[in-house]
């Protein structure tokens, strides 16, 4: 798929407004699928300092709550939002529920795992997007967003 049609890739955020990942404005975007009742969510405070070291270097998150793994989103979008807000401060933005794999995949998930790449395998893999709207590196559930070579790879993509 090519850049300008992943950027253009339409996206309801959590509030219900309508966007894009060109909506951002030619940044950095590091894509999440997030969830509020997984081992990996106490991640959201990493995100959330990783997205208030970077932003104004051009670091936007797009956190996608997805309910695939585990049913560990179940929550209405209003209530993840929520969630999100009281227990880890997030500001960065959060898009609406959606799945990333399967025949229902987002069709932004279905565009960063197309080409043979694999298909999501839990809460909280990574895609670090350069400013193009290019995969530049997928990190798994596992790597937190503090973890050396994710800060590293950012830095990166913001120094591009």
């Amino acid at each position: 798929m090519t850049t300008p049609t992943l950027q253009s890739i339409p996206l309801t955020l959590n509030d219900g407004s309508e966007s894009s990942l060109g909506a951002l404005g030619g940044k950095a975007v590091l894509v999440v699928n997030v969830a509020s009742q997984c081992g990996f969510t106490p991640q959201y405070d990493a995100l959330e300092a990783l997205y208030e070291r970077f932003h104004a270097r051009g670091l936007e998150i797009l956190g996608v709550p997805c309910n695939q793994f585990g049913g560990q989103e179940p929550g209405t979008d209003g209530e993840i939002a929520d969630f999100c807000r009281k227990n880890f401060g997030v500001t960065f933005t959060l898009a609406a529920k959606a799945d990333v794999n399967g025949p229902d995949a987002h069709p932004l998930y279905a565009a960063l795992t197309n080409d043979g790449a694999e298909p999501v395998k839990w809460n909280f893999e990574k895609f670090l997007l350069n400013h193009d709207g290019e995969v530049l590196v997928r990190f798994g559930s596992a790597v937190t967003p503090d973890a050396p070579e994710l800060v590293a790879a950012v830095d990166a993509a913001l120094a591009a």
